[in-house]
């Protein structure tokens, strides 16, 4: 004899599937907070080991875990989070982590914070307080210094969510993504003097698939640094200044190092920065590249050096190598710039005259300087300009 379930008893099932999973669900993911595992938030207390002691406990679980740090100054020396088999692991951060006062501490660590072979790792919200100012005062009076560490190093990792976090005042670099794939920065704030020296704000090599987007940066250097083996990198919707801009470079450091190519930048406004979007390279031999890069609705206001490709780079022109850069640029798009420039020269092409750049591609560019038009210089460059074009093109 067949029974048919009645179709009440069938609207019932699935609460109570519920009620036999729940437990299984409520217990799924795990959170350990750091005050549980010793931490104190007195800004004086070092947490490291409490920090250390959740992140290991987050990986041996085999559920998804969050670290929780609740509101609090959670003083911490340098420490590496080390990959585990866990891959859905959550630092959320409702405070400030700071590093110490005393800047010989982690000075000559590399990284102060360092996620290092991680998967799947998000880190939400937050504050991290490098205090670097007492070592930035140190290389300034010309003492024998530390070289100063990253604040956040992102190290071989895959995955990666970094979103709402604020980096403030940091030794050297802020934020450092380093052989790393599928890395995306949202909402991020990097804050600190505008003297402060190698304060870089994101520096992204030897890396693919990174997304910077919607993040505020005032730093003493680059605002956005990209290095060898940076591929399809997209950054949009940034504000840069005070700082040295976006760079794509220094290259040509190494007579063998990884090109650079896919790289779109749109939607970024830069505010009394020393340049705004450049490329350069050190004057020297290399089999490094540069190539399909897209420069896209940038505004610029009050800035000395708007548009800039040198490959003549030499800082502060000492121990200069004098030679021609092996860099090769290619397929780089200037589309929609405008505002205005510090400089008379606002748009600078200072190519290889061994590899001059070819298929650079001027499309609506407007900069003023004093209310006039400016100039344009170039040099072993070569490419098209399309719609209205000031300063006039020198292709």
């Amino acid at each position: 004899m067949v029974q048919f379930v009645s179709s009440n008893s069938l609207l019932l099932l699935p609460a109570l599937l519920f009620m036999v999973l729940q437990p299984y669900w409520a217990t799924a993911e795990v959170t350990y907070n750091v005050v549980n595992l010793g931490a104190k938030g007195d800004g004086r207390t070092d947490s490291t080991k409490a920090f250390l002691n959740a992140w290991a406990a987050a990986c041996a679980s085999g559920s998804p875990a969050t670290i929780y740090a609740p509101p609090g100054r959670y003083l911490l020396r340098n420490a590496v989070f080390r990959g585990c088999n866990n891959h859905a692991i959550t630092f959320k951060i409702d405070a400030t982590l700071v590093a110490p006062s005393d800047y010989p501490v982690i000075g000559n660590a590399h990284n102060w914070l360092e996620f290092q072979e991680v998967t799947g790792v998000s880190i939400i919200g937050g504050v991290l307080d490098g205090q670097g100012t007492g070592l930035w005062a140190c290389k300034k009076s010309g003492k024998r210094c530390p070289s100063g560490a990253t604040t956040l190093g992102l190290t071989r990792s895959n995955n990666i969510l970094v979103r709402g976090l604020t980096s403030l005042n940091s030794q050297m670099f802020h934020i450092v993504i380093n052989g790393c794939h599928n890395v995306k920065l949202q909402g991020v704030t990097v804050s600190a003097s505008g003297q402060s020296p190698n304060t870089d704000g994101i520096h992204v090599q030897l890396s693919s698939g990174v997304m910077i987007l919607d993040t505020h940066i005032k730093t003493g250097d680059d605002c956005v640094s990209i290095g060898p083996g940076a591929t399809n990198l997209w950054i949009e919707n940034v504000a840069c200044g005070p700082g040295h801009g976006i760079s794509i470079g220094s290259l040509a450091k190494d007579l063998k190092e990884e090109g650079v190519q896919n790289v779109t930048v749109k939607a970024v406004t830069f505010t009394g920065t020393q340049n705004g979007v450049r490329i350069k390279s050190w004057a020297r031999p290399s089999n490094g590249f540069v190539k399909h890069v897209v420069f896209q609705h940038i505004g610029m206001a009050n800035v000395q050096h708007p548009i800039v490709i040198d490959q003549n780079y030499c800082p502060r022109h000492k121990n200069c190598p004098g030679k021609a850069s092996g860099v090769k640029i290619s397929d780089v798009t200037y589309e929609d710039i405008h505002g205005t420039s510090e400089s008379e020269v606002a748009m600078r092409f200072e190519c290889s005259s061994k590899y001059p750049c070819s298929g650079i591609k001027l499309k609506d560019v407007k900069l003023t300087y004093r209310n006039k038009a400016p100039q344009s210089t170039c040099a072993h460059a070569g490419g098209t300009a399309s719609g209205f074009i000031e300063p006039a093109s020198c292709l």
